[in-house]
């Protein structure tokens, strides 16, 4: 295992580039090959096609398909507490403010034992840690949702918020270095890796599509209150369901390359600190636009709506999430960070001088479209250079500064749309998009035969 290369073939040996394009010219070859006609461009975009669908057969031959069905179902209460809570404390308390200050407590939560979680998962095994904080974050889900209920005092709330925050058993963070470990085992390459990455990236959307559409069915069935009691039923068993799955022995505890390095644990080079920085920055840009859209929605007297302009962003985020496998190898991750930033950059400020339902459906949908291959990105970026043996802590780090990022902002955001409108908010978030670009500008690449991270599997 000390010697696994993580799943670069002979094939790639000697031909790895600062981003990983481990299958090449080879791959993109391949891919034309196996349209009708060989050489033609429609043949070769017919064989891209036909590669990136083969692809995502061979990543669910790895996992089974039992597994990407109940880690989605594992993680969609996430995304219901998340959107939910506002809602529900905002109904219970008669405060907005409260909501807000509750449901940011609640990400602050998940962000600050995000990480502690992965490196729980690295050094115990994902199966006994997931098992207990998957029934940890039940009974903490109910008993927040009880405490807004009977309408406890707001420091009580914000203490259950952060129990309710913190338990999160990370399955999202931890799914993906689950599939990729099988992938590597396999002896896939990065572009397979990708491909993982990618499907996950899009059950992540669209959790975030149905989380939000399952608290407004339960607000119209009669309280938010009862998409909380779903979750927290969700959370108990969908959880147990991905610990107990086979596929947890891939992931086995410590690891060969554990105690490698002085402390016990590998150390992680610079360029996953840079990573973290700017997934931090996209979530800053999902806070703001979140803000900016829930203002929007209710200065035009159609606030009932928000919850679908969110999906509408989410479907067009999930589509280019899927479609994002079928880039060719040679457009490197690097270089896809600072176009993927760009976009966000670019397509995020017709935002600010949206001032119409129509406009907004339009403008948000095309955006939604950058939002996924940020992410995805950020996410191969940090499986690229972490050590093995600390990978889903790796994972988790980088889900957390995306979350922490958006939590934060939520609550500076909801003020500035106050106080300065709907636009004000937006212009936040493309400032922070702008910004995420600079950071991936100025952020440096391996160099070919530069030495990797002890433990990361990678040849030096």
């Amino acid at each position: 295992m000390a010697e696994r290369t993580r799943g670069i073939t002979a094939r790639d040996e000697g031909t790895e580039v600062p981003d990983r394009a481990t299958a090449g010219e080879a791959a993109a070859g391949d891919a034309g090959a196996r349209g009708p006609g060989g050489r033609g461009s429609g043949a070769r975009e017919s064989g891209r096609r036909g590669a990136t669908l083969d692809a995502y057969r061979q990543v669910l031959a790895v996992t089974g398909v039992a597994l990407p069905v109940v880690s989605f179902l594992g993680r969609l209460p996430v995304a219901v507490i998340q959107f939910g809570s506002v809602l529900l404390v905002s109904r219970t308390s008669g405060s907005i403010a409260t909501g807000g200050a509750v449901a940011c407590a609640l990400a602050l939560g998940q962000v600050t034992a995000g990480p502690f979680v992965g490196r729980l998962a690295d050094r115990r095994g994902q199966r006994p840690v997931v098992l207990a904080f998957a029934a940890l974050n039940a009974l903490c889900v109910a008993a927040y949702t009880l405490g807004a209920l009977l309408g406890l005092p707001t420091p009580a709330l914000l203490l259950l918020g952060v129990l309710a925050g913190a338990s999160v058993p990370g399955i999202g963070p931890l799914a993906r270095a689950r599939v990729v470990r099988l992938v590597r085992k396999e002896g896939g390459d990065a572009r397979l890796v990708g491909t993982a990455l990618s499907l996950e990236s899009t059950m992540d959307e669209l959790s975030f599509v149905l989380g939000p559409a399952l608290v407004g069915l339960a607000a119209l069935a009669g309280h938010p209150a009862y998409a909380f009691g779903v979750a927290a039923v969700l959370v108990a068993v969908c959880g147990t369901g991905f610990a107990l799955h086979p596929t947890a022995r891939a992931v086995p505890p410590g690891g060969p390359t554990a105690r490698s390095a002085p402390g016990g644990r590998p150390p992680l080079p610079r360029e996953v600190y840079v990573v973290r920085v700017g997934l931090v920055f996209l979530g800053v840009l999902l806070g703001a636009c979140g803000a900016g859209i829930t203002a929007l929605t209710e200065d035009l007297g159609a606030s009932g709506q928000a919850g679908l302009v969110y999906a509408a962003m989410g479907v067009m985020s999930a589509v280019t999430g899927l479609a994002t496998a079928a880039l060719p190898d040679r457009f490197g991750l690097h270089a896809r960070w600072r176009v993927a930033t760009a976009a966000a950059a670019l397509l995020s400020l017709p935002l600010v001088w949206t001032h119409s339902m129509a406009a907004l459906y339009a403008v948000v949908t095309v955006f939604g479209a950058v939002y996924a291959p940020n992410l995805i990105t950020g996410f191969a970026l940090t499986e690229r250079s972490v050590p093995q043996a600390r990978l889903a802590e790796g994972m988790t780090f980088a889900a957390s500064a995306f979350v922490g990022g958006q939590a934060v902002t939520l609550a500076v955001a909801g003020r500035v749309a106050e106080t300065h409108g709907a636009g004000a908010a937006f212009a936040l978030g493309s400032a922070a998009a702008a910004v995420a670009f600079v950071v991936a500008l100025l952020a440096r690449p391996l160099r070919p035969g530069a030495a990797a991270p002890p433990g990361s599997g990678r040849p030096a």
